[in-house]
């Protein structure tokens, strides 16, 4: 038996050349593009301040270690030596809200000036009103994170509750808003 040959006519060849052409051209620019890319991340990236070395934070449950030196009169804080360890990165505490709730007290807007804000309830409940999400129902292992910013407040919640927060910076602002 034998094997048909398939020629390809002058244009067809001439096709292909120039298809291949273009192959090409577009392969150098997709590379050009990359390496121009990797060039701007390893600059930016060279222009960022160097963080001293993290260290170990461990933190072994103290009742002592409550203060009621924190942002709010009406909660304790544990602080869980993230600031110090991470050199004022990120900051955690578990807070105990103190009850009863007094809402004239607490019921207050505001927000904090962070690049990041999370919260988990361990034990307990806590209402709270967040701008765009309103009122919402938090009980023992809810969690949420609070945008940059966000406008804020705590309605009410139970004479048990305690709270994990992780925020970054370790130092912030808080800003309280009028109603």
């Amino acid at each position: 038996m034998a094997k048909k040959v398939k020629s390809r006519s002058a244009a067809q060849t001439a096709v292909k050349k120039r298809s291949g052409t273009k192959s090409a051209a577009r392969s150098s620019a997709r590379k050009a593009v990359k390496a121009k890319a990797r060039a701007t991340t390893a600059k930016s990236s060279t222009k960022k301040p160097a963080r001293p070395k993290q260290r170990i934070a461990v933190s072994h449950h103290r009742e002592e270690d409550f203060k009621t030196d924190g942002l709010r009169a009406y909660a304790k804080y544990r602080d869980l030596g993230i600031a110090d360890a991470t050199h004022g990165l990120a900051q955690a505490h578990v807070i105990r809200l103190q009850g009863p709730c007094d809402p004239a007290e607490v019921s207050k807007l505001h927000f904090h000036d962070v690049e990041f804000q999370m919260v988990y309830v361990l034990k307990g409940w806590v209402k709270t009103y967040m701008e765009g999400q309103g009122e919402t129902l938090m009980k023992e292992g809810s969690a949420w994170t609070q945008p940059p910013k966000i406008k804020h407040m705590i309605l009410d919640y139970s004479d048990d509750v305690e709270l994990l927060e992780v925020i970054l910076p370790a130092e912030f602002r808080t800003v309280e808003l009028k109603a």
